[in-house]
């Protein structure tokens, strides 16, 4: 049984999508599993053939259960290794699913000491050089503000590598890739973060299309379980709800989250003149056990950097 986060114990086989016997390929949805974020599919990693099935449809069972085995040609029976995709919690699962949050928050908050830190950046030059590209591209390709922010956390982390990764077993392990999850609104209510991979590889048009495709398949029930079960560091925007500064909690076992209020127009004081400039007020939540509140404001500081020359983005 895959977990989706802290907040997920158990979840409750609905279906199985292959039998005995069926041939396997590396990201086939192999079950369906309902949990109180919504009905999650399955999908398994790698090539083989389903050998059997160890759980019955309507049987709830904890995380970490094995669902099935699968084997390679000639090779003997190996636990699946799913992970989840999350659908649209139904109307009634709300409830569920606020306590399922609520749960995981104050896990977060009584187990890590958070460090919170904020800045202000002129986003003036980026909003600029914003305008001017979209000016160039028909209004299907055009880019939203979130994403120069998504690229710039993290090519950030290159910077300070300390605060992608996870607190596990007393320690801190790096993660395998920058995996930035993008925290979206459910429409019955309550979120999540998916995750876009390797982030700092990608483009802006490609990180804008994924962005969107995720928004789409968060609200419409299609995500899949890599998206969600590695995030290495999250980002809120709360931006769009007018608000201008928030101090996020950390989604153990991750080390850090980025949040962004609002682009807004503020007197602001450059070469001793005071002028009207573009900002917003960026902030960071971080577990002190893992990093020290100089490296959360390095962070900080290298996040600014990359927003002053978006070209580079």
């Amino acid at each position: 049984m895959p977990s989706l986060g802290a907040d997920m114990e158990a979840g409750t086989l609905v279906q199985w999508l292959k039998q005995p016997g069926d041939t396997l390929a590396r990201g086939d949805i192999i079950a369906i599993v309902d949990t109180e974020k919504g009905a999650i599919e399955i999908e398994v990693f790698e090539n083989g053939v389903l050998d059997r099935t160890l759980v019955t449809p309507g049987q709830k069972v904890p995380v970490g259960t094995v669902l099935a085995m699968i084997r390679g040609a000639g090779e003997a029976a190996s636990p699946v290794a799913p992970a989840p995709a999350i659908a649209t919690a139904p109307a009634d699962k709300a409830t569920a699913m606020r306590s399922a949050i609520a749960a995981a928050m104050s896990r977060s908050k009584r187990e890590i000491p958070h460090v919170y830190l904020s800045t202000t950046i002129d986003m003036t030059k980026a909003m600029t050089w914003l305008a001017a590209e979209n000016e160039k591209r028909g209004v299907e390709r055009r880019l939203l503000p979130v994403v120069l922010l998504l690229k710039a956390v993290a090519k950030a982390v290159a910077d300070v590598p300390g605060l992608n990764g996870f607190w596990i077993d007393g320690t801190f392990k790096a993660g395998a890739g920058v995996h930035v999850g993008c925290a979206i609104a459910l429409r019955g209510g309550g979120l999540v973060a998916p995750a876009i991979h390797d982030l700092d590889r990608k483009d802006l048009d490609t990180i804008m299309r994924e962005l969107l495709d995720l928004t789409g398949r968060v609200r419409g029930g299609t995500l899949r379980s890599s998206e969600l079960a590695d995030s290495t560091i999250t980002v809120t925007n709360l931006g769009d709800l007018g608000v201008e500064e928030a101090f996020a909690v950390i989604h153990p076992p991750q080390v850090a989250i980025v949040a962004f209020g609002r682009v807004m127009s503020r007197p602001w004081v450059a070469d001793d003149h005071v002028e009207p400039r573009t900002v917003l007020t960026a902030t960071i939540s971080a577990d002190h056990r893992a990093v020290d509140g100089r490296q959360a404001g390095q962070f900080l500081a290298a996040i600014d950097r990359r927003l002053q020359i978006p070209e580079h983005l």
